[in-house]
């Protein structure tokens, strides 16, 4: 496959090959990440792809195709979901909980079939069910379970979901049983950010995953980093399968994200082994799991089974008993954050849940320590919620040999000793001082993140002896650090002190998407940040926008809209955008880097291999301020390949290129003469 330019001028023809082309690179990309385990290209080259597509299709509206990766986001909100008749129905399955339960399911089912029984083990993911419809190899419906008779109409929802692919390998039609589940990172992320927003948080991921693709807004399911894996092939027959096994065989064939932790047992006892050894190993997958699915292979004998009204007879959920501890609660810390919410934190003996040790956990608001009747010194039921994070289920009053105070947030902030406030509509109580120590030590520590300004070495551990040294009191108080205030530091050389001096003084050139997303605006994340920085341009204009501007703006509903507007209105905020500016921070949206007279102008250059002076995202953004272009793959359009450590595929390719055409224009060059050109241009 070969990098395409989506912006020279191209016939309707040429132009339908190159998307064609860009289709199926986009489409492999995301099988080798989301399917197989094994990305091949950096996200900034993912990214790359994508916006070459969306280029082309936006100059050649006809190309738009349903089954296009670009057509993932973006789909209007919905109005409400319509009804979908299951033409077979969406059963749920009966569980067992413990080894006779097993037992007794193995037994009723050779006393119907006969001893010749193999079964299948599959782990049950902790998600939502839904079904997926292809016609002609294309996705035309994705439906919940429903009653298991009748469902709703989650198409535009299920398209946004990356691992399921929109086309097949085949033009067949047929559909899929699946679970759809949020990962535990995202899951993790997003109840973070829900606890900083003052949000109520989702109890596990099957929640998590169920609220996101019942959203109406598709654009609200895309931010959430979905997956779902498919563990049944409706009418598998048809296909010309004979078990269950050689059914999921075939789908993933065809693209399809199946069941991988799956295994053929010979009987009951292999089956209750696999069990076993799954027990404490499943905790190490990035999705969470509740149980053990098993099933009878044989498709014949499934049918010869059949099913209840509600549950299949040739299928099983073994369900893994939740993991509980008792322990006593010795105090209850609380946390200020970024946004200035307060949180209350359980602080307990150390006690062993899901293979680690814990000794934490969030009560996330008073009113939930109330609701629980939560008192230090009580004996307490602790678990991880979806086997991911710490909660306290439950206290044990009875246990109590005294009486212990109710709990009550304070009227002031822990850190600075501000008066708390408790906004309409929130359970958060917060600090909304803006001068309050762990506000600004938060804030900066985001100021300074990756995601935002990028300034690297300057991370959680500096920022707080800057602040404890008093060195630092605003964001603008980085771009005034000198070499003499960094040196009277503990384990700060001159070395370190010209890094990271230079590093900051680099975060001044940043695109003004970073400065908004680091700035900490409540409601305004990466996404929105871009969004923002690409419609109003400079800070002064989006400064200036009312909250009817806004809202004209994609994306940005009216809580967002107030927020900012509010934001902005305050005349500290106003006062530090000033401070900024002067200190020479750039406050306009740069778009993608255009460098007309760089060194690399009107190059398509190609990252491979590990680089040990930057990441895949650095490197590509060295490489598009010199004016090039990141490509995925070695072509005969490729100018320069950059080949870091351990170099495979795309050096060989390389290689292959310049043996067979001894004057052609690509160059391959080492780290170290890629580097020589960015210390040249500036920019390290």
């Amino acid at each position: 496959m070969r990098v395409v330019d989506a912006k020279s001028a191209l016939s309707l023809e040429e132009a339908r090959a190159r998307a064609k082309v860009l289709r199926e690179q986009i489409e492999y990309h995301n099988r080798k990440y989301y399917l197989e385990d094994n990305p091949e290209i950096s996200d900034a080259e993912w990214d790359a792809l994508m916006r070459d597509l969306i280029e082309l299709e936006r100059k050649y509206p006809e190309l738009v195709d349903p089954a296009s990766p670009t057509q993932r986001v973006g789909a209007p909100a919905l109005e409400g979901f319509a009804k979908v008749v299951h033409e077979v129905p969406m059963l749920s399955l009966a569980n067992a909980y413990s080894t006779e339960d097993l037992l007794d399911w193995d037994r009723r089912v050779r006393q119907a079939v006969g001893d010749d029984v193999r079964y299948v083990c599959e782990l049950k993911v902790d998600g939502l069910a839904v079904a997926l419809r292809y016609q002609d190899g294309r996705l035309v419906l994705g439906a919940t379970r429903g009653d298991g008779s009748v469902g709703e109409d989650i198409t535009a929802n299920i398209r946004t979901i990356r691992n399921v692919p929109l086309e097949l390998s085949e033009p067949v039609s047929l559909e899929v049983r699946g679970e759809a589940y949020m990962p535990k990172r995202e899951f993790m992320r997003l109840n973070e950010l829900r606890e900083q927003q003052g949000e109520p948080l989702f109890a596990n991921p099957r929640n998590a995953a169920a609220g996101s693709l019942r959203q109406l807004d598709p654009a609200v399911a895309a931010s959430r980093r979905l997956g779902v894996i498919v563990y049944q092939l409706v009418r598998a027959e048809a296909h010309g399968c004979e078990t269950h096994s050689q059914a999921l065989d075939y789908v993933a064939r065809l693209g399809l994200p199946a069941h991988r932790e799956r295994h053929v047992c010979a009987n009951i006892e292999d089956v209750i082994a696999y069990i076993e050894a799954w027990a404490d190993k499943r905790h190490e997958l990035p999705y969470a799991t509740d149980g053990m699915v098993v099933k009878v292979d044989s498709l014949a004998l499934q049918a010869r089974l059949g099913a209840t009204a509600k549950s299949p007879r040739w299928a099983i959920a073994y369900k893994y008993a939740a993991e509980q501890a008792e322990t006593t609660l010795r105090a209850i810390e609380l946390n200020v954050g970024r946004t200035g919410v307060v949180t209350p934190t359980a602080v307990f003996d150390p006690v062993q849940l899901a293979g680690t040790t814990v000794s934490r956990a969030s009560l996330h608001n008073e009113d939930l320590v109330r609701e629980k009747d939560i008192r230090v010194g009580d004996v307490i039921v602790v678990q991880k919620a979806g086997d991911i994070i710490p909660e306290v289920i439950r206290s044990l009053p009875e246990r109590r040999t005294e009486p212990l105070p109710e709990f009550r947030m304070p009227e002031t902030c822990p850190q600075c000793g501000s008066r708390l406030v408790r906004l309409d509509g929130e359970v958060a109580w917060r600090c909304i001082n803006p001068d309050c120590p762990a506000l600004l030590r938060e804030g900066l520590i985001h100021f300074c993140s990756r995601d935002a300004m990028n300034i690297e070495g300057l991370g959680e551990q500096w920022i707080t002896v800057l602040l404890d040294r008093g060195l630092v009191r605003t964001h603008a108080d980085l771009y005034r650090l000198r070499k003499a205030d960094l040196v009277q530091l503990d384990r700060m050389g001159d070395k370190l002190a010209d890094k990271l001096l230079h590093n900051i003084q680099e975060s001044k050139r940043n695109s003004l998407e970073r400065l908004l997303f680091g700035l900490g605006i409540r409601h305004v994340g990466e996404k929105a940040a871009k969004t923002l920085a690409e419609h109003f341009v400079t800070i002064d204009a989006l400064m200036s926008a009312s909250e009817e501007d806004l809202m004209a703006v994609p994306d940005i509903g009216p809580k967002v809209a107030q927020s900012i507007r509010q934001y902005f209105d305050t005349p500290r905020v106003r006062q530090l955008i000033q401070e900024l500016k002067d200190l020479g921070v750039n406050m306009t949206y740069l778009g993608p880097q255009k460098v007309s007279d760089g060194p690399l102008a009107g190059k398509t250059v190609v990252l491979t291999g590990v680089l040990q002076a930057a990441d895949r995202k650095q490197a590509t953004a060295w490489i598009e301020q010199m004016g090039g272009k990141v490509a995925s793959s070695v072509s005969a359009k490729t100018d320069v390949l950059i080949a870091g450590d351990k170099a495979g595929s795309k050096l060989a390719k390389a290689q292959e290129i310049l043996r067979n055409h001894p004057d052609a224009k690509l160059e391959i060059w080492d780290e170290a003469a890629f580097l020589r050109l960015v210390d040249e241009a500036g920019l390290r």
